[in-house]
């Protein structure tokens, strides 16, 4: 996955959410094999993070639980999604696993950055639009 942003190269994320996925990463790798690609693929993305204490993280930064608006560069069309743990991902309500490649993709980038990312069937681009809610701004630091 080829990830970059028009601001900055650098991405953001929580203490929290960080121990958590490296959680994550470390039972799921025990337990199954198959998910292995998209376990390294957020191993490498939490290893380039800045890591921030929950009540320091920007608002505008995608956290664990976020909910935020995205916008397709090649067609135009937004939608919004929350980024989710595995157990909780419901595609047909929006929300994304952190280890599908659109969840991994955003994790840590901000409001007017800009994702490209290698998917089979070509470059996918898109644009963080708004950050709708964000846990840790609305004062839900411990979800």
């Amino acid at each position: 996955m080829k990830r970059r942003s028009k601001k900055a190269t650098t991405i953001y994320i929580t203490e929290l959410d960080y121990n958590r996925l490296n959680g994550l990463i470390e039972r799921t790798r025990e337990r199954n094999g198959t998910d292995r690609e998209y376990l390294n693929k957020l191993e490498a993305e939490l290893d380039r993070a800045e890591i921030v204490d929950p009540k320091d993280i920007s608002g505008d930064v995608i956290t664990m639980r976020s909910k935020v608006r995205l916008k397709d560069l090649v067609s135009g069309e937004s939608n919004t999604y929350s980024l989710v743990f595995p157990t909780e991902a419901d595609f047909a309500e929006g929300k994304i696993s952190v280890l599908a490649p659109i969840g991994t993709a955003i994790l840590g980038f901000r409001k007017g950055d800009t994702i490209e990312w290698q998917v089979p069937s070509g470059l996918r681009r898109l644009k963080v639009e708004e950050v709708i809610y964000q846990p840790e701004s609305a004062g839900d630091h411990n979800l």
